[in-house]
């Protein structure tokens, strides 16, 4: 399996993947209109010719055949030129001694503390691909990217989560909150936001403190959860050091994870070697290997034995990375 920058050749199977990918999944919407407009900024941004403000990163995973099964991005720093919206978890107490009354009540606080960090998004991997290290490869691929150019990235790292939805895309969270403002369904609000359409999120949601007491009790247990289909995408990211401190997304309460970059177990453990094609042998692990290029970057997970400032690796690894002996890589254990 290979992990590349997505290309204008790939709408056509993007599109597909973001329609399979249903309601939560903001980023990557199922607009041809909007992938164009996205794909075109890609394109700058793995040119080097973006601002970080404008920048966005989008990467495919793509199987031995050549079909992409998979994406997954990051943008260079979130809500600089649109507001970034979360709900921030925060507590209110009440307490009189008179009436011996001691109350704690979980608030939700509409923020834009994230502002400016460096978003990772538009996760989704073909369902019949979920095994092996696909997971880990299309995930920490991003890591290995920013650990080469961190000049183009902010010292904080986050990801809003998947919340939790029903088969039919019904949230809870957003049916006792979001629809009694917005007066659309969920669907159709994620929809709006994924194609661009943000301002009516300061238009219409609630600048005052909100009392999760109010909600139901389905949407209070939704917060800071994930999506079923998310929770292996947050173990991956749990496993580089990611974790939830408070934040919430604002439409299905889904869990932000969230850690200082140079924390970050692949940024932080991956190194520089020369390129060794050979055999690893049984001494070998599975290594995040990437090629260390912008715009013809390539990233796999193959078994590789690190020796005397080299990295072993069979020629066929080699070969996917389209790289020659002694070629400079960047190479962290898959797993720490």
């Amino acid at each position: 399996m290979l992990v590349r920058a997505a290309g204008m050749q790939d709408l056509d199977t993007l599109l597909a993947l973001a329609a399979s990918a249903g309601s939560g999944l903001t980023t990557l919407p199922a607009s041809e209109g909007r992938l164009v407009e996205r794909l075109e900024c890609v394109a700058q941004s793995f040119a080097g010719a973006a601002p970080q403000a404008d920048a966005d990163y989008l990467f495919v995973l793509e199987n031995e055949q050549g079909r992409v099964v998979g994406t997954s991005g990051m943008l260079g720093a979130a809500g600089m030129r649109e507001p970034w919206y979360s709900y921030r978890m925060g507590l209110t107490v009440a307490a009189s001694r008179e009436l011996n009354v001691y109350r704690q009540q979980p608030t939700l606080f509409l923020v834009n503390d994230l502002t400016g960090a460096t978003a990772l998004c538009s996760y989704f991997l073909d369902p019949a691909f979920r095994n092996g290290d696909n997971a880990r490869l299309l995930s920490k691929a991003r890591f290995m990217f920013m650990a080469d150019c961190p000049q183009d990235f902010s010292s904080r790292v986050i990801v809003e989560m998947r919340g939790l939805s029903d088969s039919a895309g019904r949230s809870p969270f957003w049916d006792s909150l979001g629809q009694h403002f917005f007066r659309m369904d969920f669907a159709r609000a994620d929809y709006l936001t994924g194609i661009g359409n943000k301002a009516f999120i300061a238009e219409m949601m609630p600048k005052f403190p909100l009392y999760a007491c109010f909600l139901s009790d389905a949407a209070r247990e939704s917060i800071g959860q994930v999506h079923p289909d998310s929770e292996a995408g947050r173990a991956v990211l749990e496993e580089e050091g990611m974790c939830y401190q408070g934040y919430v997304d604002i439409f299905d309460g889904g869990a932000t994870l969230e850690a200082q970059r140079s924390q970050v177990r692949a940024i932080r453990d991956s190194r520089t070697l020369l390129l060794a094609i050979g055999t690893p042998g049984e001494e070998a692990t599975t290594h995040l290997i990437h090629n260390r290029l912008r715009d013809n970057c390539r990233m796999i997970a193959a078994p590789a034995r690190v020796a005397a400032g080299t990295l072993v690796v069979s020629a066929a690894s080699a070969e996917r990375l389209k790289l020659r002996a002694g070629t400079p890589v960047r190479a962290v254990a898959l797993q720490g």
